[in-house]
């Protein structure tokens, strides 16, 4: 009798255990901080867009581990034109910031990665979507054509402004690598992400061109490339699946 009843007491502690475990693999952190940088590129009335550089930090709410909404704020310089080998001589440094509340959902949430290698590995691809305003400050812009222009030299001013305050709406495209802590809860995540950023407005590149003259049908945008990191913390909460 008291074999059979230290087998059952075996037993149930190691179903306890078994279910404490698959419990803690299923919970997951319901916000995460992260940052990062990367380059951008941008498209605007100018003949050619510029490189530079993009610095952002994010704050997300989980509503599941694959499913969030956040805030996004962006600090660097955009560029683009060339006062010597543009056809109207015109050039621009925009040393902007931004901020954008945004949602984004992964694969994680909508396939059973836990039967395939391939999906699990997969599994933290996103596609999202923001609404925000990008403040724009010009460093540096062409308002006059060059005495040495080729045509029409001193022609100006390029109508615009110095600094404007534009919508802006971020695409997002990108995957995050998930890293697991010392307890088996997902604590930490690897970020590379591609942003397309339209904005209403002309104040991306400073001009603002009468579609008399020029060809100025498009919005101006920026496309960012970024790798970052995440830190995953607060209070956790349960998920069907193991993560």
């Amino acid at each position: 009798m008291f074999d059979k009843h230290l087998k059952i007491t075996s037993l149930a502690i190691v179903l306890l255990c078994s279910i404490q475990f698959s419990w803690a693999q299923s919970n997951y952190f319901k916000w995460s901080a992260g940052i990062g940088g990367g380059i951008n590129h941008t498209k605007t009335d100018v003949y050619k867009g510029g490189w530079d550089y993009t610095v952002y930090g994010t704050i997300d709410y989980h509503f599941t581990p694959f499913v969030t909404g956040g805030i996004e704020a962006q600090y660097g310089e955009l560029k683009g034109g060339s006062i010597v080998t543009d056809p109207h001589n015109r050039q621009f440094v925009n040393k902007y910031s931004s901020v954008a509340i945004s949602g984004k959902a992964m694969l994680g949430e909508f396939v059973d990665y836990e039967q395939s290698k391939t999906l699990n590995a997969l599994k933290g691809l996103y596609a999202g979507i923001g609404i925000g305003v990008v403040n724009n400050n010009m460093t540096y812009i062409v308002r006059y054509k060059p005495s040495w222009a080729a045509f029409d030299p001193g022609y100006g001013p390029f109508p615009g402004k110095d600094k404007s305050l534009n919508l802006w709406v971020p695409l997002n495209l990108g995957i995050n690598f998930f890293i697991n802590d010392g307890y088996g809860y997902v604590r930490y995540a690897i970020n590379v992400n591609a942003q397309s950023s339209f904005t209403f407005g002309e104040g991306l590149d400073g001009y603002n061109d009468p579609v008399t003259q020029f060809k100025n049908f498009d919005p101006d945008t920026y496309t960012v490339y970024s790798v970052g990191v995440k830190y995953f913390f607060g209070n956790v909460k349960a998920y069907r699946k193991s993560l």
